[in-house]
């Protein structure tokens, strides 16, 4: 099973704030025509922002609260507006302050989450990832995406964050898939050094890794974008140009069903190893 579409848990927080938006029009009386005619906008314009097809500015928010005597709820919505325009950040806007800063922003959801489900389809994860492959991933940012080159810095803070995996009651549920063992992120030395630390972290009494063999059925544990489950709360996936937040729950559900799928498929234990093991002979 897939999970919906990677935008639909913004487009549906969008429609549910334009929802409040003409609820709080039609509770003064107006209609959208009349209350468009007094903020000077466009006929069109408060239908859009009630659909949820254009997202609404501060300005257009204290407009709506001011012309329809809501003043008390002026700031809830533009919190809420804002909450809605942090779930889909484009790389290049998280990372222009420097790659150190988007690794430090993380560091709270981490300390405060019990439960972790990463499934990944692009590389290790980062928790479980040496400090050469970590450098290597991050020297890609730099390079596809021109931001800043504060690796090492950002590397330190990377590092450091992997002593969650000592910290009790965490624990760390993580699925790969069999390619990402198979692509070679720096040179063959890294990669080995990486596999190596990958069998290693198999001992960890807090990490369950599973991975997902090339050549077997998928059924419905269909390859997908890389996410992260954090608490059954919150999800985080990472696509090509952008980081999604997804906190909607019927989304979160098609995750956590996502997850319970592919870990059908996974093989754990020595199986694991012997994927892992196989995949350094092949990069030696």
């Amino acid at each position: 099973m897939s999970p919906s579409s990677p935008v639909s848990s913004v487009q549906q927080a969008q429609k549910a704030l334009g929802q409040r938006l003409r609820e709080i029009r039609k509770d003064r009386g107006l209609t959208a025509r009349a209350l468009a005619a007094a903020a000077g906008w466009h006929e069109s314009k408060a239908s859009r922002l009630e659909n949820g097809k254009t997202p609404p500015s501060d300005d257009d928010i204290r407009t709506y609260t001011r012309l329809c005597h809501a003043w008390e709820q002026e700031q809830d919505l533009i919190a809420t507006a804002r909450g809605i325009e942090g779930m889909y950040i484009e790389w290049r806007r998280l990372e222009r302050s420097g790659l150190k800063r988007v690794q430090q922003s993380v560091l709270p959801l981490f300390e405060r989450t019990n439960r972790f489900l990463f499934y990944q389809s692009w590389v290790v994860p980062g928790l479980l990832q040496t400090p050469e492959y970590t450098r290597a991933v991050l020297n890609t940012a730099v390079s596809l995406r021109g931001a800043p080159d504060d690796v090492e810095d950002a590397l330190q803070v990377r590092v450091d964050r992997q002593q969650v995996l000592h910290t009790r009651p965490k624990q760390f549920a993580m699925l790969l898939e069999e390619w990402v063992l198979r692509t070679v992120i720096g040179d063959a030395d890294v990669m080995a050094t990486q596999l190596g630390h990958l069998i290693a972290s198999t001992a960890l009494p807090s990490v369950s890794l599973g991975i997902i063999p090339m050549g077997v059925p998928r059924g419905d544990a269909w390859p997908t974008e890389s996410f992260t489950v954090y608490d059954n709360a919150q999800t985080c996936v990472e696509l090509v140009s952008a980081n999604l937040t997804v906190t909607q729950p019927g989304e979160i559900g098609d995750y956590l069903r996502t997850f319970s799928e592919l870990s059908n498929i996974a093989v754990y234990g020595a199986a694991a190893r012997k994927l892992i093991t196989k995949a350094i002979d092949a990069v030696g």
